[in-house]
């Protein structure tokens, strides 16, 4: 499928005339295709910014949902002295676990659970989601995948020590 042809002018005039029949489920699938265009530097028209707004409000409308594991891990990045800010909303809509800086560079961390991975490979939509905030809002994304942080038990130390070389932390100042 020729992908211009497919989003075309055309496209754009039958998404404003069913601009209020969406559900939240389309506003949102509107607004990812939106984010692949940005991220491809796409000439395709885009659709008003009164629908792309509409788009990205019911994209970034998810409540969060901080989990046990989530808040061990933002627990263990704070002992390692890196002030993690959590549930940050990026530009692009999406949230963001925490946000740390290291050697003044912003590093996003997502705790990755059982429903982020088919077996230990990440589904499609982390995938998308860690690459378009990487290349969209100039963010890296590390992952804790939920095995390998239950493999360190209690051991803060053990916990510390990879979030530290996850991260690339050497020293906080």
């Amino acid at each position: 499928v020729d992908v211009p042809s497919l989003f075309d002018d055309a496209f754009i005039h039958a998404c404003l005339q069913k601009e209020n029949e969406f559900n939240v489920g389309n506003l949102t699938q509107l607004h990812q295709w939106h984010l692949w265009q940005k991220e491809l530097e796409s000439d395709i028209g885009m659709p008003p910014s009164s629908l792309r707004d509409k788009c990205y409000d019911a994209f970034a409308s998810t409540p969060p949902s901080i989990s046990v594991l989530q808040k061990n891990v933002v627990s263990e990045l704070s002992s390692i002295g890196l002030r993690p800010e959590e549930e940050v909303l990026t530009k692009g809509g999406y949230r963001l676990d925490a946000l740390v800086e290291v050697s003044g560079k912003k590093i996003g961390v997502e705790v990755d659970g059982p429903s982020h991975f088919l077996g230990k490979v990440p589904t499609c939509s982390t995938i998308l989601k860690h690459r378009q905030v990487a290349n969209l809002d100039g963010i890296p994304v590390v992952s804790v995948p939920y095995w390998e942080w239950n493999k360190l038990g209690k051991n803060r130390v053990k916990k510390q020590q990879y979030l530290r070389s996850l991260l690339g932390v050497v020293d906080v100042d």
